[in-house]
């Protein structure tokens, strides 16, 4: 049998005012006079997400729900290039704090970032690059600053296929010699739904010793017509082996036929249980990241769904075996 614990991503659909994305734009913020005004606004929203992820956090606890995603947009403008002399962290050291007690108190939670699509590694523009590696920095700061060790907290695509997948993936593996050691021990790498196929995937993770989080929806869309997912599927969890975390998926259904790649707002538990029944029992637990519109409703409706499963045992409302 595997324990199978599900999460979710960023916000609450029934968590009312608890967005952890307010922001400011760069054309907002540069249109304020008082320079020091605005920087003491961006912090105040920084300080308002961060406060709204600790009420997020503790609206999991009440639901059984102990795996979640961050949005990595708490501090709005930190990685901004004209703001590089702005510590941010000085400002949100005790909203951090506060969420590191509460994790204290709650070791079973595993949380993590996803940086948003444009932190690419692969680029061969060398500003791109190290914009990428300043964005990751911001992570590990927010990571530490809330007490959970950053070793494998943030989920990567491989990046762009800059019209040769070959040569792409080959980039990434020169630009990650650049990528300061403590940054590299952070990242995950997640097949992708148009360019790079969880074969392709796997072959960095192997390479590097990037522990693989395979994405099921992804490789329904873009997979190579020889590739079966089933039979990379225990080279996938061995890039775990080296990780204190459980083998880490994520999970999400198709909008429709003609909108495949778009994530739906539930997820269809008949497309889950296809994943599942081909991997349980393979390993002891598997956490898997729901992608959906319907963010933690999405969740509870898939947990009522799969109470039909005769082969599901519900442990409680975020966890069951299969």
């Amino acid at each position: 049998m595997t324990l199978v614990r599900l999460g979710y991503v960023a916000m609450s659909v029934h968590l009312q005012n608890a967005s952890p994305s307010k922001t400011m734009t760069y054309a907002t913020f540069s249109k304020m006079e008082d320079q020091e005004a605005a920087i003491h606004k961006l912090e105040r929203i920084a300080q308002t997400n961060l406060h709204n992820c600790l009420r997020l956090l503790k609206h999991n606890v009440a639901h059984d729900i102990s795996f979640f995603r961050f949005s990595s947009k708490l501090v709005p403008l930190a990685t901004h290039p004209d703001l590089h002399e702005w510590n941010y962290m000085s400002s949100i050291q005790e909203p951090l704090e506060e969420i590191g007690d509460f994790l204290m108190h709650h070791p079973e939670q595993r949380i993590d970032f996803h940086p948003d699509h444009f932190v690419l590694l692969n680029s061969p523009k060398k500003e791109v690059l190290q914009q990428a590696i300043h964005t990751l920095r911001m992570h590990y700061r927010l990571l530490k600053g809330m007490g959970i060790d950053p070793k494998h907290r943030c989920v990567l695509h491989v990046g762009g296929g800059y019209g040769d997948k070959e040569k792409a993936l080959e980039s990434f593996i020169h630009n990650w010699a650049y990528v300061p050691t403590d940054l590299q021990q952070m990242i995950m790498l997640e097949n992708d739904d148009k360019i790079f196929t969880p074969a392709d995937t796997l072959y960095l993770c192997e390479k590097l010793a990037i522990p693989m989080v395979f994405d099921y929806h992804h490789y329904l869309a873009n997979h190579d017509d020889n590739e079966n997912w089933k039979d990379e599927w225990t080279r996938m969890v061995n890039t775990w082996k080296q990780s204190t975390l459980p083998v880490k998926v994520h999970i999400s259904s198709p909008r429709s036929e003609e909108k495949f790649r778009a994530h739906a707002d539930y997820v269809d538990s008949s497309m889950l249980m296809d994943f599942l029944r081909s991997v349980k029992g393979s390993v002891a637990q598997i956490d898997c990241m729901i992608e959906a519109k319907q963010k933690d409703d999405a969740l509870f409706t898939l947990m009522k769904d799969l109470q039909e499963y005769p082969e599901v045992t519900i442990m409680d409302g975020a966890r069951f075996y299969v």
